[in-house]
């Protein structure tokens, strides 16, 4: 499933300054919480709608904008370490923070791709879905040494487990069903993520079992 494209102009002046500014008023307004409309950006940022339209022709291009704009430097990050499981751990201490930092903008990307799920499942969904994915690229770039070692089912498998706890859908179940504050959070996430990566590579490294001798198989046959 391809995620919504990311609009970023490459041009200077004056379209680079009010596209900028649109982002600005656009972070602003996510940070009170809820998916904000091209127009109510419009609207702060003193310009027509159909200035705003021109840059982000739906939702689903604005929310992309913010969610880039929110974890750009999550999307670059590279660990210098070699190892795989010392590169994943790295990746969560270095830039899983950057959730917290920008919870409500990503509550408000994930309300809209709720939104539109539930929009599609009924038929009657009549814009531009918002579609996610991110995380996918970022947690196979940092776990990439691991995929020889486990081979790529198993492999496959870590990443899936991985992409559970790494995002903002962790802040949304432990603060909001749990009443968790910030550090319970990382603590958990940090425990989850030492426990998939371990059980995958003892999983990998474990014997195989020997197959029962003959004798055995004549008095249990």
């Amino acid at each position: 499933m391809k995620r919504t494209p990311i609009d970023t102009p490459t041009e200077t002046g004056r379209r680079a300054r009010t596209h900028r500014l649109l982002i600005d008023e656009a972070m602003k307004l996510a940070r009170h919480g809820g998916v904000v409309s091209v127009s109510e950006v419009a609207l702060a940022a003193g310009v027509s709608r159909a200035t705003a339209y021109r840059y982000f022709p739906s939702r689903s291009r604005l929310i992309a904008a913010i969610v880039d704009e929110s974890l750009g430097p999550v999307r670059g990050y590279e660990s210098r370490e070699i190892d795989g499981t010392a590169r994943v751990r790295d990746l969560f201490e270095q830039t899983f923070l950057r959730f917290r930092e920008f919870e409500p903008q990503l509550r408000a990307a994930l309300q809209l791709s709720l939104e539109h799920w539930a929009l599609e499942q009924s038929g009657t969904l009549a814009e531009e879905p918002y579609r996610r994915g991110n995380r996918r690229t970022i947690l196979a770039r940092a776990a990439a040494p691991l995929k020889t070692e486990l081979g790529k089912a198993s492999y496959t498998r870590l990443l899936k487990a991985l992409s559970l706890v790494y995002g903002i859908e962790s802040y949304v179940v432990l603060k909001d069903i749990w009443g968790s504050g910030n550090r319970e959070v990382d603590r958990i996430v940090r425990w989850v993520v030492d426990a998939v990566v371990e059980k995958s590579l003892r999983e990998n490294t474990a014997p195989a079992a020997a197959p029962p001798s003959r004798a055995k198989r004549r008095a249990t046959g």
